[in-house]
C-alpha cells in the first residue's frame, strides 16, 4: 500500500493566515520583545515565516519534544529531544507549534516552562485538532483548524516524509 497526499490548505491560504497571525502578534506584544520557542521539527517552517511578519523584536530558541515516534497516533509519552539554550526567566514567550492534537505534549511543556519563570507564555499553533483534544490547552493564536486527518507538508511530516510540501496536505492510503 502507498500513500497520495491530497491538498488541504494552498501555500497562498499558509501565507496569509500567517502574515493575520503575525499582525495580531505584532499588536499584542507592542513594545515588547517576544521570545519565540520553536517546537523543532515540525514548527521550524511556520516559525521562520511568523517571524518575518511580526514588527516587534523577536529572540528565539529551540525545544525538540517527542511524543509520536514513527506512528501516526501520540504515544501519550513526553519526552525533551533537545531543551533551550538559554534561560526564559522574566521573558515574554511565545511557543510556536506545527500541531495541537490531544495537548498532552503542549501540556506537559508548559508546565516543565512556567517552572522557569517567564513573564507571560502563550501558544501559537499553525493547525489545531480541537476534536481529538484528551488534555485542555489554551490556544492564544491559531492558523487553521482541521479535520481528524492526518495532515503533512510545510513542516509536518510522516515518517520524515512531506516536509518540505509549501502547502498542507492530507495523506491517504491508496
Amino acid at each position: 500500500m502507498s500513500e497520495e497526499v491530497r491538498v488541504l490548505l494552498s501555500e497562498e491560504e499558509v501565507k496569509i493566515r500567517i502574515e493575520e497571525i503575525g499582525a495580531q502578534i505584532s499588536k499584542d506584544y507592542e513594545g515588547k520583545t517576544v521570545h519565540l520557542i520553536c517546537i523543532l521539527k515540525g514548527g521550524v517552517f511556520f516559525m521562520c515565516d511568523l517571524a518575518k511578519t511580526v514588527s516587534v523584536p523577536v529572540s528565539f530558541d529551540f525545544m525538540s519534544v517527542s511524543s509520536y515516534g514513527n506512528g501516526t497516533d501520540s504515544s501519550g509519552i513526553v519526552k525533551i529531544v533537545k531543551d533551550l539554550d538559554d534561560s526564559i526567566e522574566g521573558k515574554e514567550v511565545l511557543i510556536v507549534e506545527d500541531i495541537i492534537d490531544t495537548g498532552r505534549t503542549l501540556n506537559y511543556l508548559i508546565g516543565i516552562l512556567e517552572k522557569r519563570n517567564p513573564k507571560s507564555i502563550r501558544l501559537c499553533t499553525l493547525l489545531d485538532k480541537p476534536e481529538r483534544r484528551v488534555v485542555d490547552v489554551k490556544v492564544d493564536y491559531i492558523g487553521f483548524s482541521v479535520p481528524d486527518k492526518f495532515v503533512v507538508g510545510y513542516g509536518l511530516d510522516y515518517e520524515q516524509k512531506y516536509r518540505n510540501l509549501s502547502y498542507i496536505g492530507v495523506v491517504e492510503k491508496i
